[in-house]
């Protein structure tokens, strides 16, 4: 694929991220709305939740299998379009479980994203700055976070949740089709001749090339995924000890999330440069560092600290997602990405609840003591790499 065409594959499939994180992050926004119009009580609310992160969870390991036969982009199409028509149709809903099953289905849908977008961009970048690329690709999704939720906000208290969010399922569905367009005229993502059993390779079906290596990798992501849902789930009750303010604490984890949307795309260009180990071990030492910091800090130090701290909470993700690539056939990406994403997502769910009895025990100070300790094992876990990665390629240009 020529640099051109790798370029823009890359950019369509930040598009495809940056909707379909902006598709996750909105029901954050819609959940306090739809509690009182609909008088949910916070289990109900916590459902509603579950449902669409349950929903793209289970889906990414079948999108990946599935991507093999028919390939990437048809599957990335029809999900994106699920997903969209998903909330196209929430503002007729008169209750919860029509919501429950709605929401279901939209992230059913957006299952396909991570792992098939992700197969799309190394391809494309087989031969070039694999990680860079993946690290801009994991940027635009954090764009989406951000942008999408506010502007939703905006348009509900204007015209109305039941307006604003179909409105975005439209714009979705528009997106999709254009996303097919440029997918199908730049060749990337269609299915290849030949069974997925022909172009199988190692791995016992996953095409896992090194199994010590993607156990090690998994077991880095793990950590890392969980230690990031838990840290922003007890930081907020840590800033108010500290003498915080509610409204403080959304302009904290904007913080933290600018300081990560960063981490990123300059974790990804790094890893370029220094290689995965050295880059894994610098951000887990700042995320570590910094959560431990972070305890013994008055409030507004504390605050300038989020920021770097976020660089490193959400750096090593796209060192990682890279990586995934060196160690399974191209043949094989698209099932063991959908692998790897399910680990993290499965972990990153889990572990607040179990950190949770830990802070009903201990206090939500050493809950972070020990989660910013915990992280600090992905520094062992880096060094099984090394064989893994010996034959690293070099760095070239996006």
């Amino acid at each position: 694929m020529t640099r051109a065409r790798a370029r823009a594959t890359l950019a369509t499939s930040c598009v495809t991220h940056f909707l379909h994180d902006g598709f996750s992050d909105v029901v954050y926004v819609l959940l306090a709305v739809w509690a009182g119009e609909f008088r949910l009580t916070f289990a109900q609310v916590g459902l509603l939740r579950t449902a669409y992160s349950g929903g793209m969870a289970s889906f990414q390991v079948p999108a990946g299998i599935l991507a093999e036969r028919w390939g990437e982009r048809g599957l990335l199409v029809a999900g994106t379009a699920v997903t969209a028509s998903g909330f196209l149709v929430l503002g007729l809903t008169g209750g919860f479980t029509t919501l429950l099953l709605l929401l279901l289905l939209a992230g059913l849908g957006s299952g396909v994203q991570h792992p098939l977008s992700s197969s799309i961009v190394s391809k494309a970048y087989e031969n070039g700055p694999r990680r860079a690329a993946l690290g801009t690709y994991n940027f635009s999704g954090d764009l989406g976070k951000v942008t999408i939720p506010a502007l939703v906000a905006l348009a509900s208290a204007v015209v109305g949740w039941r307006w604003a969010a179909p409105a975005y399922g439209a714009l979705g569905l528009v997106a999709a089709l254009g996303i097919f367009s440029v997918l199908k005229r730049l060749d990337a993502g269609a299915a290849r001749p030949g069974s997925a059993r022909d172009r199988g390779g190692a791995g016992g079906g996953w095409g896992i090339r090194d199994r010590r290596g993607f156990q090690a990798l998994s077991a880095i992501y793990v950590v890392d995924n969980t230690t990031r849902t838990s840290f922003l789930t007890f930081l907020p009750f840590l800033l108010i000890a500290k003498g915080s303010t509610v409204a403080a604490v959304g302009f904290a984890l904007a913080l933290v999330f600018a300081g990560g949307a960063t981490g990123k795309y300059v974790c990804g260009v790094l890893a370029e440069r220094l290689g995965v180990i050295r880059t894994v071990v610098l951000t887990e030492l700042v995320t570590g560092g910094g959560i431990l910091a972070l305890l013994a800090l008055p409030l507004i130090p504390a605050l300038a600290l989020l920021p770097i701290l976020g660089v490193g909470l959400n750096g090593t993700s796209s060192v990682l997602y890279g990586t995934v690539a060196d160690l399974v056939t191209p043949e094989r990406r698209s099932r063991a990405y959908g692998l790897f994403y399910t680990l993290g997502v499965g972990s990153g769910a889990v572990a607040p609840a179990l950190y949770g009895l830990l802070s009903d025990a201990w206090g939500v100070p050493a809950t972070l003591a020990i989660i910013g300790l915990a992280v600090l094992t992905t520094i062992p876990l880096s060094q099984l790499l090394r064989v893994p990665l010996a034959g690293e390629a070099p760095s070239h240009p996006l």
